[in-house]
Order: C-alpha cells, then structure tokens, then sequence
C-alpha cells in the first residue's frame, strides 16, 4: 500500500510540474529553442498532452479516463484561447487543440488496451 501511495504521488507531482511546464512554455511570448523544436510544433504538442495523459492515469488513478481525456482537452483548449491574446504574440491554431486531444485519446487507448489494473476507491459508507 506504501509502495502504491508513493507511486501515486510521485506521478501527482510528475503531473503538476509537467503542466506547469507545458502551459509555461505555450503562453511565453517568445519560448526558448529547444531540440525539440526541428520536429515541429505539433510534434511538441502531441508529446506534451501524451506525457500529461500517461502521468493523469497514474497520478490519478480513480479517476475515470474519460474525464482525464475531458480536462486534458480543456487544458488544451484553453491553452489556444489564451494563445489569442495580442500581447503574447501566440497564434491560436485549433489544429494544436485537436493534436492535444488526439495524443490524449491514443495514450487512453494505449492504456486501456493493456488492461491497466485501476485502482477504485472504497465506498464513502458501509453497509
């Protein structure tokens, strides 16, 4: 159970931080070059919203995956509605959006094909 609580919340902070970084990194005005960037934008955005959706499973893990694939989508979304705002100089692109959820959705299905044991919480009350 140790083992697990740790897991758990070793991905929670996976998660957090790597969210921080992709949302940073997509309203900079001008983000930092990387080595990344020679595979092009949707390259980044699909391997961004994966790790976030591999790190949400775990991180995460009674949670159904259908609501991580909501909130991630969301997540995404919002990044390119705030990517519209001038003072950024970003460029909102909807293709972005559906990369971010495309990349969510195959991790998902990654997952669920494997069968990944979920772990469900005990009921608030018991008979």
């Amino acid at each position: 159970m140790l083992h697990r609580n740790l897991m758990t919340t070793l991905a929670r902070i996976g998660f957090w931080l790597c969210a921080l970084i992709a949302v940073t990194m997509a309203l900079l005005p001008i983000p930092p070059r990387l080595a990344i960037d020679n595979f092009g934008d949707k390259f980044e955005h699909i391997l961004a919203f994966a790790v976030l959706a591999l790190l949400a499973a775990f991180a995460f893990p009674a949670m159904p995956r259908w609501r991580i694939i909501e909130r991630l989508s969301f997540m995404g979304a919002l990044i390119e509605v705030a990517q519209s705002i001038p003072a950024l100089h970003r460029d909102c692109d909807i293709r972005d959006w559906v990369a971010d959820t495309l990349a969510v959705l195959m991790v998902m299905a990654v997952l669920a094909a494997l069968r990944l044991p979920r772990r469900v919480p005990p009921p608030a009350f018991a008979a």
